[in-house]
């Protein structure tokens, strides 16, 4: 382990990382807002929407990230939709990430007490508010620990990015170790700055889930 080599790559890393932790949050933003939409559509059994939310899903779920991120950024452009590496990153992770927040947030849904559905509507809300103010709530306390796991699951999935010629972490490590043959050294700090993202996000999934569990949602 040369100190020298790490200190030299320590800033090339350190922007990897950036580039890494903003695509990642942009695209599990997204994948939140869609998973979300599909979930309520799937949980009020919207007809039409509800097969394509389903057929949607499936895709998602059983395809790796790889392939699609070569669909959207090889094979778009032969009918005419080019894309920057960046917005194909971001778009092929929010795909992916889609269908598990879906289901995720579905089985908050399903877990709430139907009596809690009737009683918002007995009160004259709306389906609309109801979902809003009532069930989402609940709903959502019961997800988070499928929503964080797969929030961390996300963010070591743009471990591919590089495919499509991104400088995150692991282009950045690739390309140090073809150029300069120092493994030992980007290896080192490829793993050093994976922890120092994905730790963190754990150890606040964590202390967020302990929080609901002691304020007695969820239960």
């Amino acid at each position: 382990m040369d100190i020298q080599v790490l200190r030299s790559y320590f800033p090339l890393f350190q922007t990897a990382a950036g580039l890494t932790v903003r695509l990642g949050a942009e695209g599990i933003f997204l994948a939140l807002l869609v998973g979300l939409i599909c979930a309520a559509v799937r949980y009020w059994k919207i007809p039409v929407f509800c097969q394509i939310a389903s057929c949607y899903i499936e895709i998602s779920r059983n395809t790796p990230l790889l392939i699609q991120l070569f669909f959207i950024y090889y094979g778009l452009p032969k009918v005419g939709i080019r894309t920057s590496p960046e917005i194909c990153g971001v778009a092929g992770l929010a795909f992916l990430g889609g269908g598990y927040m879906a289901e995720a947030f579905r089985s908050g849904l399903e877990a709430v007490d139907s009596v809690q559905k009737e009683s918002a509507f007995s009160l004259g809300l709306s389906k609309n508010q109801a979902l809003l103010h009532v069930i989402l709530p609940q709903a959502v306390s019961v997800s988070i620990p499928a929503i964080l796991a797969n929030v961390i699951f996300l963010l070591k999935e743009t471990s591919v990015f590089s495919a499509v010629s991104l400088m995150d972490l692991m282009f950045t490590a690739k390309d140090l170790i073809g150029l300069y043959y120092s493994t030992t050294e980007s290896l080192f700090l490829l793993v050093f700055f994976y922890l120092m993202i994905l730790l963190p996000v754990s150890l606040l999934g964590t202390w967020v889930e302990r929080r609901l569990r002691y304020a007695g949602f969820g239960t």
